[in-house]
């Protein structure tokens, strides 16, 4: 189902699924209650967002989407972005790499090679359709498509925060790899994003 974001009416009737599924997900329930949705907008403006964020802090993305602003004008429009200069993308803070990112997904939406109002309904596809816009990887194609189309099996394997917490919670705190992990994963179907968000939380959760 996408579109509809991960409300928390969604997270809840998951994680209830989850709990019955493994008790230790109802005792994290218990202890640190349910994480909050972050819902966010279908489209080309978020995955852009996602390529300014990637290793800066969130006041430097900040400042560096103002200035892309002033030299872009309207964010929303690749066309925009794809008429500006490499140079006057990176006198707005990007670096040349990100620069030559931005300016391949502005290409991929604006000539229908991604397109963002119809991706495949199956996760994996649209994973891999993603995933081939350069800047994008699998980590951001999977957090795009379970926050901003709430797709709530997609399950961000290889984030560390998810890493550890599932390695605290099931593993005596060793820390699984990726590929380990998605096998344990499988049980958690068909709610393995929310399965994700409630580790995200529960890592996030000062110790009480």
């Amino acid at each position: 189902m996408t579109g509809e974001g991960l409300t928390k009416e969604r997270i809840a009737a998951a994680a209830a699924q989850l709990a019955r599924a493994e008790p230790r997900f109802g005792a994290m329930v218990e202890r640190h209650g349910l994480p909050e949705p972050r819902i966010r907008p279908r489209g080309y403006e978020t995955l852009l967002r996602a390529i300014v964020s990637q290793q800066v802090s969130t006041a430097a993305a900040a400042s560096i989407w103002r200035k892309l602003e002033a030299q872009v004008g309207d964010l929303h429009a690749p066309a925009r972005l794809i008429a500006v200069s490499p140079d006057a993308l990176r006198a707005a803070g990007l670096s040349r790499q990100k620069a030559s990112y931005a300016q391949s997904l502005a290409v991929h939406v604006a000539d229908g090679t991604l397109p963002l109002d119809a991706l495949p309904d199956d996760d994996e596809a649209a994973i891999a359709l993603l995933s081939s816009v350069r800047g994008l990887g699998r980590w951001s194609a999977e957090i795009y498509l379970l926050f901003a189309e709430g797709r709530a099996d997609v399950f961000p394997a290889g984030d560390l925060a998810v890493q550890v917490q599932a390695g605290r919670l099931f593993l005596d705190g060793a820390r699984p790899t990726e590929k380990p992990l998605r096998a344990m994963a499988e049980a958690w179907r068909p709610h393995r994003g929310v399965a994700a968000m409630m580790l995200w939380h529960c890592y996030n959760a000062p110790p009480l």
